[in-house]
């Protein structure tokens, strides 16, 4: 596809959905893979995490993040791209426009105004910005169902469900 119609779907589905899926690698570990929501700003993804917010550990420490997005119509995987992450801090020049951006887009927030001056001191916001690189594109999704292994838990069941006897037949009206 044309890298301009590419370019134009991300913004757009960035527009259009609030969740989107990052897989990144950090310290030679493997990757790691989190449904984050987000708000797109300023031709880039923008994300809140730490403190009271979504858990992304070390992020802003990744030289990559894959951020796969899906289509608000039917669910599905639309495209794949690779962004670079950058931490937006408290002082800088762009942080009051990202946190009244996250902020106005924050369902349930306590106070719209105190909101950002928690983050400042809590939580860290990061502006994922496309690099061009696009991995998956409309036509050229791979057959792979990207399912995340599911973490290791110490949950158990607690046995076999109980046996029931003697179940009540449903009785039927006879017609005739």
């Amino acid at each position: 596809m044309d890298p301009a119609v590419i370019t134009a779907l991300i913004a757009e589905l960035g527009k259009k959905t609030s969740v989107c899926w990052l897989r990144y690698s950090v310290y030679g570990n493997p990757p790691t893979e989190h449904a984050v929501w987000h708000v797109w700003h300023e031709d880039a993804l923008l994300l809140v995490s730490e403190g009271s917010e979504q858990p992304l550990p070390d992020i802003t420490d990744a030289e990559w993040v894959e951020v796969t997005m899906r289509s608000k119509e039917t669910g599905g995987r639309l495209v794949t791209w690779v962004g670079v992450p950058q931490r937006v801090l408290p002082k800088s020049e762009g942080w009051p426009a990202a946190a009244a951006a996250l902020a106005s887009a924050r369902i349930s927030i306590p106070s719209l105004s105190e909101t950002p001056k928690e983050w400042a001191n809590t939580s860290v916001i990061t502006r994922i910005e496309p690099s061009g690189e696009v991995l998956e594109a409309p036509g050229s999704l791979s057959d792979e169902s990207h399912a995340a292994v599911p973490r290791p838990t110490g949950a158990i069941t607690r046995g076999a469900l109980p046996r029931i006897l003697h179940r009540r037949k449903k009785r039927r009206p006879k017609l005739s």
